[in-house]
Formats: C-alpha cells, sequence, structure tokens
C-alpha cells in the first residue's frame, strides 16, 4: 500500500519521475557498471571463459598472496597509530587550554590538501640515499631504509591521521561537560572521569576513524608507489598487473581483493555505528565549562602536539626547499630552474588540470546536492539504495575504479578511453560521495515546513529545490565544490589507469618525476599544485559568504 503511494506519487510529478530516471541512469552506468565489469572480468580466464582460477591463483600463490596480507597488516598499523595520534590532537585542542590551537589545527591538516604523495616524497628527501638527515647530517653512519613497512607506515601515518583529527574533534565537541562535571563531584578523580566517562563517550567516534584510516591506507596508492620498494601492496599489485604485464583477469582480482575490506570497513562506519546511540547533548542550556587538567598534562600535550607540528612543518619545508635546488643529491645549488620547467614543459600539464577539474567540479557538486534533495526531502521506492549507491565510490579504492573505467569504456557502447569525458567523469563520481553528505547533513538542519509552503503555494519541486533549498545549502554547496576541484587536482589511483598523451594531468607529470629520480622537479610540481589549491580555497571561501543566505539577511 505504501509502496503503490510512492509510486503514484512520482508519477503525479513528471519533473521528479524524470530526475530519478536520470539520477539512476547516472549511477547505474558509472558507478555501479564498472565495478561490475571487475568481477566479471577477474572471473574470466586466458580464453575468456568463467573460471575460479584467478582466485585459486590469488591465493595459493605466495607471490600474489603477499600483497593482500602486506596491505592488511599495513592497514592496521596506520589505522590504530593514525587514531592514537588523531585523539591525542582532538583531546588537546577540545580539552586541554593550550597555546596556538589555530595553527595547531591548522598544520594538522595540511596533508587533507597537499598532494597524496608529497609526504612520500619529503621522506625520501629526508631519509633517502641522499637525504638530509642520513646523508648530510648523519653522513650515512646510520643505516636507515626508508623504503618499506617502516617508511609507508610513517608516511600513511602523517598522510591520514588528520581524517582521525577531525571526525574525533567533532565527538569530543558534542560532549557535554557537565558529564563530566558530575563523575568529578561523585568523588572520582580527572584521570579515572576521562576513561569511564569521556573516553567510553568517544568510542564510537575512535571506532569510526578507526575505520576510515583503515580504508585509506588501504586504498592508498601515491604513497607505495613511491616508496614501498619490495613492501608490496594490493594497489600497486593491480596497477602493475594490468599495465605491465596487461594481465586484466589478474589485475582485476586483486582489485576485488582490496575492494572487500574497505568496503566491509565502509560499511561498518557508515551503518552500523549510525545505529549505536552515544548522544549526551540533549538541546538543554549548560554553563559547565570543559576540565582543565594539571600543568604537567597540559605540557605533555603540548610537547606530543610539538612535535607532531613540527615533523609536519619539517616535511612540507623540505620539499619547498628541494624545489629550488638544482638536482637533489647532486647539486643542491638554489635555483629557480625546476619552476621555470613546470612553468614552460609543465605548463600543459597544469592547464589540462585545471581545465579538467573546472569542469569536473560544478557538475558533480550540483548532481550531489540534487541526489541528497532526493533522498532527504522525497519518499520513493529504492530511495536507501540510491542513496548508499551515491556513497559507494567514497569506499571504493581509486584503483578499483580506475580498472572499472578502463575495462568499461574500452569498448562499443561506450568507447571514451584517451578522451577526456573519462577523465571528468571519474572526477565526478569519484568526489560525488562528498557532495551528497553535505547536501544531506545540511537538509537536516532545515524545516521541511518551509520548502512544504512553496509546494503550497503552486511551486513544483523542481522550482522549489532551485529557489528555494539550494539557497538555504549553499554552504554545504560550496563545500563540496572545494573538495571535489582539490581531490580532482590532486588525483593519481584512478586517473592513473585512463590518463593518454592527448590530456596530461599534473599527479602523472610528479610520478614521472619520481621514477626517474629527479626529486626537485617532482617537488617543483607540488608546490605549483598546492599554491593552486590554496588561491582556489580562498576564493571559494569568498564565494560563500558572498552566495551564504546569512549574508543575504545582513544585507
Amino acid at each position: 500500500m505504501y509502496f503503490t503511494k510512492q509510486l503514484k506519487r512520482i508519477f503525479n510529478e513528471p519533473t521528479l519521475f524524470i530526475t530519478l530516471l536520470a539520477v539512476w541512469l547516472l549511477l547505474g552506468v558509472f558507478v555501479i557498471y564498472p565495478i561490475v565489469m571487475v568481477a566479471i572480468t577477474s572471473l574470466k580466464d586466458y580464453s575468456g571463459h568463467f573460471s575460479w582460477n584467478t582466485y585459486k591463483m590469488l591465493f595459493t600463490k605466495v607471490y600474489f598472496r603477499r600483497p593482500l596480507i602486506n596491505s592488511l597488516k599495513l592497514g592496521a598499523t596506520v589505522a590504530s597509530i593514525g587514531t592514537v595520534v588523531g585523539f591525542i590532537f582532538a583531546f588537546a585542542i577540545t580539552r586541554v587550554n593550550i597555546p596556538g590551537k589555530k595553527i595547531f589545527t591548522t598544520v594538522a591538516t595540511f596533508p587533507i590538501v597537499s598532494p597524496p604523495f608529497v609526504i612520500a616524497l619529503a621522506a625520501i628527501l629526508l631519509f633517502g640515499r641522499n637525504g638530509v638527515i642520513t646523508h648530510d647530517i648523519l653522513k650515512d653512519s646510520l643505516k636507515i631504509d626508508i623504503y618499506g613497512f617502516g617508511g609507508l607506515s610513517l608516511v600513511e601515518t602523517l598522510a591520514y591521521f588528520p581524517t582521525a583529527f577531525l571526525s574525533l574533534e567533532g565527538i569530543l565537541r558534542s560532549i557535554n561537560p557537565a558529564l563530566e562535571e558530575a563523575s568529578l563531584s561523585m568523588g572520582y578523580s580527572k584521570w579515572r572521569t576521562f576513561w569511564k566517562v569521556t573516553f567510553p563517550l568517544s568510542m564510537p567516534g575512535i571506532f569510526s576513524a578507526w575505520l576510515l584510516v583503515f580504508a585509506q591506507s588501504m586504498a592508498d596508492f601515491g604513497n607505495p608507489m613511491i616508496i614501498s620498494g619490495n613492501y608490496q601492496v594490493l594497489s600497486v599489485a593491480a596497477y602493475l598487473e594490468i599495465t605491465g604485464s596487461f594481465n586484466l583477469s589478474t589485475g582485476s582480482g586483486l582489485a576485488i581483493l582490496l575492494l572487500v575490506p574497505t568496503i566491509v570497513a565502509f560499511t561498518l562506519q557508515k551503518y552500523w555505528l549510525s545505529k549505536k546511540s552515544y548522544v549526551t547533548v540533549t538541546g538543554k542550556p549548560s554553563s559547565m565549562s570543559i576540565l582543565e587538567p594539571k600543568k604537567s598534562v597540559k605540557a605533555l600535550f603540548t610537547v606530543i602536539l610539538l612535535i607532531f607540528t613540527a615533523t609536519i612543518l619539517m616535511f612540507y619545508g623540505t620539499v619547498f626547499y628541494g624545489s629550488f635546488t638544482k638536482l637533489w643529491g647532486v647539486n643542491h645549488t638554489l635555483s629557480l630552474e625546476n619552476y621555470k620547467f613546470v612553468f614552460d614543459v609543465g605548463l600543459e600539464y597544469i592547464k589540462d588540470t585545471i581545465i579538467l577539474a573546472a569542469i569536473a567540479t560544478p557538475i558533480s557538486g550540483i548532481l550531489g546536492m540534487l541526489i541528497a534533495y532526493l533522498v532527504a526531502r522525497k519518499e520513493f521506492p529504492g530511495r536507501r539504495f540510491t542513496e548508499a549507491t551515491s556513497l559507494l565510490t567514497f569506499a571504493i579504492p581509486g584503483t578499483v575504479v580506475g580498472i572499472g573505467y578502463l575495462l568499461s569504456f574500452n569498448n562499443k557502447p561506450f568507447v571514451l578511453t584517451g578522451t577526456a569525458a573519462i577523465i571528468i567523469l571519474i572526477f565526478i563520481f569519484r568526489n560525488l560521495p562528498v557532495g551528497v553528505q553535505n547536501g544531506v547533513a545540511a537538509l537536516e538542519q532545515i524545516d521541511k515546513s518551509i520548502e512544504e509552503a512553496s509546494l503550497d503555494m503552486g511551486a513544483s519541486s523542481a522550482t522549489t529545490f532551485w529557489k528555494v533549498t539550494l539557497p538555504l545549502i549553499t554552504p554545504a554547496f560550496f563545500s563540496g565544490l572545494f573538495f571535489t576541484f582539490v581531490k580532482s587536482m590532486t588525483a593519481i589511483s584512478a586517473v592513473i589507469f585512463v590518463v593518454s598523451g592527448s590530456w596530461n594531468l599534473v599527479t602523472v607529470a610528479i610520478l614521472g618525476s619520481v621514477e626517474n629520480s629527479d626529486l626537485a622537479q617532482a617537488a617543483a610540481y607540488s608546490y605549483v599544485l598546492i599554491f593552486i589549491v590554496i588561491i582556489m580555497m580562498f576564493l571559494l571561501r569568498m564565494l560563500t559568504y558572498r552566495f551564504s543566505y546569512e549574508r543575504k539577511i545582513a544585507r
């Protein structure tokens, strides 16, 4: 009965019906179809017949089994260390009155808005065979092998602990300090209050952060490609099978093995934790202040944050310095030659990257807001499935997406390989989940009666969306635009499979420079990319303020 009512409601609104069909078609072709193609290809033998031989080989041969074990080991290590560091940062920012909180927060988010392998590049510049620390300072007296599990753990922890920090900061801010005050009034010490009150209430955030960092580590391609050495991981192994050996079935099988743990982690983080209730914000006013720990504890937190902040600044500072050297490891004379090269030979890479990202960004942003509006405001059959599908690419590693697009759009009826369209489509649907999540979160804060009033006055659903809803969720819209642009500018894992000579990307140029051992040139490319991202960040912030509903009210 309820299902029938939903169908009648959809058919009574032709615009809504056509929009739903268009969204389902787009999600089906550009999200579900590529994944299905990867799965199908992994189940074919060399003659094209159905076979389980690929998976038998992956699980029986040590050469193929090792990348899975290595990836799981690395992911668990990075997730555990990154979550601990993220929690320390979040607790210090929200619960300890330390100086320089804004500086610590800003520096901690550097890895989020920079190219994915800048930290790996910095690790080579610092600890490589011709590194500042290993060669120039220690004079090769101490053997430090940055390539492998240890180096990857360090690099990925620095790259992904900000994810845990941002997630846990929100959780800790939502815990009412009155609960901690009540614990103290009952005679518990501050230490016992932390373990009995604060920490248990933080558990959903801690587990969620662990799963997010684990999934990011599993999906990472850029850092392992540069610094993994002989430590094989699934993302790089799948890439080498596809591009090196042109073994589509084995590469697809490795991609599926990479897909399974990340999907499980995403599902647990998204749906299982959402059903757990740890609500401490009741809407009732509270004048309690955040509890201040002892001076010794405050000093300890300050020192820890200083160490990690200094480490991040050292890594980024080394890359900045390296970008001005003539040839890293051979000639450290300061020069602008690398930047001249980037803006001369590499100018096409920069132009192509900006053009493709600029085209994909507004399309992804508008489509994300549209899907968010549908799943948050409309009742229709398959609503939850639509939302889950739109968020799917957030859980899928870029390597799987890239292989999926390579397999799906290399033959009729969709021949897109070698064109700008396939790169743009990857940018759009790879970053779509952020726009959807931002839109849903913003819509949940807007009273439905505002939109109902528009509908009661005779406006259609389309008019209501464009004239009422979209202006109210403008901040979320621009936030999604910024994320999409940044991730498009710094993408590597998915697009590495579909780039061609016609369209070049800065990240591919960086990877090529590293493979050619021209680290100074790679550093220059990296900082040009960071500079472009910073400019875009300020522009979008200005646009967000200019078109925000609050500013219109103020005027």
